[in-house]
């Protein structure tokens, strides 16, 4: 099988901090990471969910699903107010715009420092998975911060390969809770 540059090559088992925005996403992602011979250790970092009781579920369920697959879990800290200076300024605007620009480079800045401190040989994030997401910045992103830190982002769009539809009908086997918005309390106020 000949390989696209756009695909991650095989990773020979080496190490993977993958960045879980909730457990939905993750399903697709650590399939396809283990399939290509990854050791993917699970983060969930995401200081931009709100209220306290949806992070919680989303914490919960992130917990479960690390247990029924067998799969390492980081556990972030929650520092809301540090998300709440870092946006600060971008409250009114729509969703997809620099609020969400300065969102992902603090949960993957987050990802790298750990990644790195910890010996993982790349780190990655379940972001990619969302049709919603900006990908361009999310690979600029990571590349900009893993040069930063010293260790390898893995441009992985996970939403390719049906990966976005994957997740849906791997999140209904496994029961889970599948939420309908990104956790920032300005995504959810304008809905």
């Amino acid at each position: 099988m000949k390989l696209n540059k756009t695909d991650i090559p095989y990773g020979n088992f080496e190490k993977v901090l993958l960045h879980i925005c909730c457990a939905p996403d993750a399903t697709y992602p650590l399939l396809y990471l283990r399939g290509r011979h990854y050791r993917v250790t699970g983060f969930f970092y995401n200081p931009n969910i709100h209220p306290l009781s949806e992070y919680e579920k989303r914490l919960e369920e992130i917990v479960r699903f690390s247990r029924v697959v067998n799969m390492g879990l980081e556990l972030g800290k929650y520092d809301k107010d540090s998300w709440m200076e870092r946006i600060k300024g971008t409250e009114n605007e729509a969703e997809g715009g620099k609020r969400c620009y300065i969102c992902y480079k603090m949960r993957l800045e987050e990802t790298a420092r750990i990644a790195k401190e910890n010996g993982f040989d790349y780190f990655t994030t379940t972001l990619s998975i969302s049709p919603h997401k900006n990908i361009k910045w999310i690979f600029d992103i990571g590349k900009q911060i893993g040069n930063k830190y010293g260790v390898k982002f893995l441009k992985a769009d996970f939403k390719k390969r049906n990966g976005f539809k994957s997740s849906i009908v791997l999140s209904k086997y496994y029961k889970m809770y599948r939420q309908n918005y990104c956790g920032c309390v300005f995504s959810q106020n304008k809905k």
